[in-house]
């Protein structure tokens, strides 16, 4: 795939994101990173031409998202999630919205989970009750990414009528009636996505915010932020392994037995680990360019690769970092290293809802031949 922004992706993620890594995995937010993807196009990426945006789609989203993941997962899950917001709000936004995304100049983020349905997203608890020409908005939020720095939502709430599961809203962060804790995130891993709960007491938005049909929410979390989200998140995955096997590779090649006169990359186990790293690295890849090939054509198996993409990333992830930790042994404690921070960061895509275990039961729902919902 020939790409148009490599240069400038490159540059952004050698210089930027590779060097404030660090202090991101410490919990700062990846400002500087965001704000050069901005004015380099790239957090426009998916935006339509119509509002200057650069009209490109999941292909080159999953390129981008990958290249950020091997040097700081924080930073891709961050523009995963701007990704997936962006593509609703290509499809039922306000055209000064998209505008301004388009400019590189508006983050957006998903507020879709709640402690209440926990993984089970497309089933919010909160609600919306219109007053008027506006809507008050009543919910608790268990987990948005960027929910302080962010300049929207888009947030799913029970309909303001009628038995469908959801409807979805388009939320500015300044909205009077939400309460973001100060405390910032201090999770195992992806400690600098800026991951928050958020509330909303009564917080009141125009009607007009509504993103499409009331009601209408749960079609386009299926239809549209699934397909994005899962295989931007494996994604993700791809690029902490695609990390940690070069950080495992650079220690196994330099690293050398003083008394013997030879190194870790002549021992047959470890070259045999490292080979187990490549193909479990490679199948997944494989699993996503299928993917977006299943996509592209609609073939009859694309829910399946989009459900299985994910949960395959997720769970090779976990085990390529825990053999790179293992090749590396005491060095790869350290911190400098850059291989525990991938063991750390390769663990939260099982948790992120989908689950991985409710990925499994989707999967194979859809095997037997059984409706997923």
């Amino acid at each position: 795939m020939t790409f148009e922004f490599e240069a400038a992706l490159e540059t952004i993620a050698t210089t930027i994101v590779a060097k404030h890594a660090g202090e991101i995995d410490a919990g700062a937010f990846p400002s500087q990173a965001i704000k050069a993807l901005g004015e380099a196009g790239l957090l426009g990426l998916v935006s339509s031409p119509d509002v200057d945006g650069k009209g490109l789609g999941l292909p080159e989203a999953v390129h981008v998202v990958e290249r950020l993941a091997r040097e700081c997962a924080s930073t891709a899950m961050v523009v995963t999630m701007h990704y997936a917001a962006t593509v609703v709000l290509e499809q039922l936004g306000p055209k000064d919205i998209r505008q301004a995304i388009a400019a590189g100049k508006h983050l957006s983020t998903l507020a879709f989970s709640e402690a209440g349905s926990r993984s089970q997203f497309w089933v919010p608890m909160s609600t919306a009750t219109a007053d008027g020409n506006d809507v008050k908005l009543t919910a608790s939020k268990s987990w948005v990414t960027s929910a302080h720095h962010a300049d929207s939502y888009v947030w799913s709430s029970r309909p303001l009528a009628g038995q469908e599961l959801s409807s979805l809203w388009l939320v500015l962060r300044k909205t009077t009636g939400l309460h973001i804790p100060d405390a910032g995130f201090d999770g195992l891993g992806l400690r600098g996505n800026d991951s928050s709960p958020i509330a909303a007491e009564g917080a009141r938005i125009p009607a007009s915010c509504r993103l499409g049909d009331d009601g209408a929410g749960f079609g386009v979390m299926m239809g549209t932020v699934l397909p994005w989200f899962n295989v931007l998140s494996a994604s993700v995955s791809n690029g902490i392994m695609e990390a940690a096997l070069a950080r495992t590779v650079a220690h196994v090649t330099a690293t050398k037995f003083a008394h013997a006169g030879n190194g870790l990359a002549d021992l047959p186990t470890i070259r045999a680990y490292l080979a187990r790293m490549r193909i479990k690295t490679d199948h997944n890849k494989a699993l996503v360019a299928d993917t977006l090939t299943a996509m592209g054509t609609n073939r009859p198996d694309t829910m399946l690769r989009v459900l299985e993409s994910k949960a395959a990333a997720g769970e090779s992830a976990t085990e390529v970092t825990d053999l790179a930790m293992r090749i590396c042994g005491g060095a790869a404690f350290r911190k400098e290293s850059g291989v525990e921070r991938a063991f750390r960061d390769a663990r939260a895509a099982v948790v992120m809802g989908p689950t991985t275990d409710v990925l499994y039961d989707f999967i194979g729902k859809a095997v037997c031949g059984l409706p997923l919902f």
